[in-house]
């Protein structure tokens, strides 16, 4: 039965697949990709889990398609990152059910490290690649892509970006069709990937290429528009949308299956039309093999390769101009009230520590005024930079941050590391039991599996302990001692953990001692406005204003101030 729904894009293809006879999906949270699991976890039918990091996740996905179920990973961008190890050789095993994986890209970094397009991976790995432009499009590729995924024994890449994963659309969805499992025979040519086998398998992977390039020409993904032929665009992706709302005219041609190429329908369409564009978001992924097929074709300027595209900016793209930069106006990201890192790095910034930071709801610490967190490079990186600033800057001088989902990402390879080499120096576990940033997941340390059931909880101070660190203690992070302890450590010459633990409040919301404000008393000495909580700010007066709405009392503001303006409330806010 039919029936519709308004679904975003991340929520369609989970849908899509679901109805597909998806019986495994696994993932790490991460923004654009976090609500593909969040709504496969909903179904019984579908063993949906969080894994401790995206290489796991992709193992155990791969795993269960073996095994012979269809599967899908699914991940942010940076996340795949994680996971190529597995991804590059899966492309040599193939599978035995289908395989889906989804990459969703984050153009214009909305919250990610770095941009980087993914469309790129699908050659590197030499596999298929699926682009959808919209939601609706994700709901019928999830289904194609495991047809294709079966039909050439491949994984098959579904790439999203952030406009298409969070795009709400109304999509006419189905039933779930059950699909037999596919039995397992051991084989160990196709799975085992010694180099004997290994080279057998890549003279298969050539040749299943050209198969799948075949196919890209006949699939109904890649198709062409005619109109205006005086004008004809190339596009992909949400790219392929603005196209159309700036040049509804024009001949286009649609590109879903984006790789392998379909060479032939695109030498076909370029001799249609007069003036040739290609319209794509970030690397000239499409242009440069135009470029090798013999088809001239006027692109973007090298400015567009950074940032999302917009309908506006592709009008600029065709009229020939340069990207300009434009100040976004959005106001400064900053921590929730009453969030439990606020005192850490108020702390770290009045000892003066180099911070060694990582990825989470943390990152802000590096922002003014805090200004208390000086690198981010990527998960669990921060345990391992502290062990080369412990040693050449002075252990007594820098610390590590790292959050407690983070940590069981990729932290402890690093602590064991640290621990080995005989490293000194502090790391700080900032524990709000849960994965912040990316919308309150659980994850290992809090002992709820994906779909809320309890689970086996991993306790840090046992991990920690057994990683080799010397000294491991748990701390409030509101307890007034905080600093004392974080200087004490830090001039240990150990390799000390110090796990400050507090629930994330925008899950405690209720729970708040909010401090009493008595404007009479502020002289705007400020201090509470270097603690960047958004409840203390100046008003257009120039005034001291202290919001008990968006308050969630964890009193740092309170500890701030030295004349009485702002003081510890006896009684609970309920």
């Amino acid at each position: 039965m039919k029936t519709t729904q308004l679904l975003s894009g991340d929520e369609a293809l989970a849908c899509g697949a679901y109805e597909a006879g998806l019986k495994t999906a696994v993932s790490y949270p991460g923004t654009p990709a976090t609500e593909i699991l969040e709504y496969l976890a909903r179904f019984d039918e579908v063993n949906a889990q969080w894994a401790v990091n995206e290489k796991t996740a992709y193992e155990i996905a791969l795993g269960a398609s073996i095994a012979g179920v269809r599967s899908i990973y699914s991940s942010k961008h940076v996340g795949l990152n994680v996971a190529m190890d597995p991804l590059m050789t899966s492309s040599y095993t193939g599978v035995n059910a289908g395989f889906i994986v989804v990459v969703s890209d984050d153009p214009q970094l909305a919250s990610s490290q770095n941009e980087q397009d993914n469309r790129l991976i699908a050659k590197f790995s030499k596999l298929p690649m699926l682009e959808p432009s919209s939601p609706a499009e994700a709901y019928k590729m999830a289904k194609t892509a495991f047809e294709i995924s079966e039909q050439f024994d491949t994984p098959v890449i579904i790439r999203l970006t952030t406009r298409v994963s969070h795009t709400k659309e109304n999509v006419e969805t189905g039933t779930r069709r059950e699909i037999e499992n596919k039995p397992f025979t051991p084989d160990a040519v196709k799975y085992v990937m010694v180099p004997g086998h290994a080279y057998k398998k890549h003279i298969q992977l050539e040749q299943k290429l050209i198969d799948l390039q075949k196919y890209s020409e006949e699939s109904p993904l890649n198709f062409a528009q005619y109109n205006d032929k005086s004008v004809g665009i190339i596009a992909s992706g949400v790219s392929y949308l603005y196209a159309k709302e700036v040049m509804p005219d024009a001949s286009f041609l649609k590109i879903g299956f984006s790789y392998p190429f379909p060479d032939k329908k695109i030498a076909d369409f370029a001799k249609e039309v007069k003036e040739l564009y290609v319209i794509e978001e970030l690397e000239p992924f499409m242009e440069e093999h135009l470029l090798q097929l013999g088809i001239k074709a006027k692109a973007k300027d090298i400015t567009y390769r950074i940032g999302e595209l917009t309908p506006s900016l592709v009008r600029d793209i065709i009229a020939g101009k340069k990207k300009v930069e434009k100040p976004s106006g959005a106001r400064k990201p900053v921590l929730c009230p009453g969030c439990s890192h606020r005192p850490i790095f108020t702390a770290l910034k009045k000892l003066k520590a180099i911070v060694a930071g990582d990825i989470g709801c943390y990152t802000l610490g590096a922002l003014k005024p805090l200004e208390a967190l000086h690198t981010t490079v990527c998960m669990g990186a921060s345990v391992t930079i502290m062990q080369s600033f412990s040693k050449i800057l002075g252990h007594d001088k820098t610390v590590g941050i790292i959050g407690d989902s983070t940590f069981a990402h990729s932290g402890i390879t690093g602590l064991v590391d640290a621990a080995y080499n005989n490293t000194k120096g502090l790391l700080i576990i900032s524990d709000n039991s849960n994965t912040a940033m990316t919308g309150s997941q659980p994850n290992p340390s809090t002992g709820i599996d994906a779909k809320g059931k309890p689970t086996k909880q991993l306790i840090l101070e046992d991990i920690c302990k057994t990683c080799g660190a010397d000294n491991v203690e748990v701390i409030n992070p509101f307890d007034d001692n905080l600093q004392g302890k974080i200087k004490e450590l830090m001039e240990k010459d150990a390799l000390s953990v110090l796990i400050a633990r507090f629930p994330c409040r925008m899950r405690e919301r209720n729970k708040a001692l909010v401090p009493q404000f008595k404007p009479e008393k502020c002289v705007l000495c400020g201090a509470c406005i270097q603690i960047d909580c958004p409840a203390v700010y100046k008003n257009s007066e120039g005034k001291i204003t202290h919001d008990a709405f968006l308050c969630n009392g964890c009193n740092v503001c309170a500890n701030s101030c030295k004349f009485g303006a702002l003081t510890k409330q006896k009684t609970e806010n309920v």
